[in-house]
């Protein structure tokens, strides 16, 4: 039994699951997200409560158990909390703005790169931090990642654009022996 998929989702107040033939449909008060339904995995709506089980004991029916829950619990998330992702742009000169749907980096290069945001997601900049905020868990790692790409951080200074808590590993450079 999958350690994850058989622990039950609990359903806060104000949100609304709705199980479908193809997708599950979860309403809440920041929005409303779909994930779909796999044939190998059952879904119950009891007692204010998701439960999660297995058709068979398969192999594909294993592995998408715990997939399976873990998905519904982070649409049950995203739309009572949402996910934020905070990067921070280092460098001397370097600077990022919001304008609008549309994130603007000053990195380095000989122009300003502009980011356009996709939709259900908010910007914005408090001195050298940007942060990404929605609902959908995806949406949100995949623009950050997006943006890092943007400027990879150096591992000689460590310029570049970063995860708030990611750590560079620094390299000594070149040492001067003669």
């Amino acid at each position: 039994m999958s350690r994850i998929g058989k622990n039950p989702i609990d359903i806060p107040s104000g949100v609304e699951v709705s199980v479908g033939a193809s997708e599950i449909q979860v309403k809440g008060p920041k929005g409303s997200l779909n994930t779909p339904v796999d044939p190998s995995v059952e879904y119950k709506v009891e007692d204010g409560k998701v439960y999660v089980s297995r058709v068979d004991d398969s192999r594909r029916s294993c592995g998408q158990h715990g997939l399976r829950r873990t998905l519904l619990a982070n649409c049950v998330d995203g739309v009572t909390k949402g996910f934020s992702k905070t990067l921070e742009v280092i460098g001397v000169g370097y600077k990022v703005s919001v304008q609008g749907k549309k994130i603007v980096l000053n990195v380095g290069y000989s122009h300003p790169v502009e980011f356009d945001l996709p939709a259900g997601l908010d910007a914005k900049v408090e001195g050298s931090k940007l942060t990404i905020e929605g609902i959908d868990k995806q949406l949100v790692g995949e623009v950050a990642a997006r943006i890092r790409r943007v400027r990879l951080p150096e591992p000689y200074k460590g310029k570049g654009i970063k995860y708030l808590d990611e750590v560079i590993r620094r390299k000594a450079g070149k040492s001067g022996s003669k």
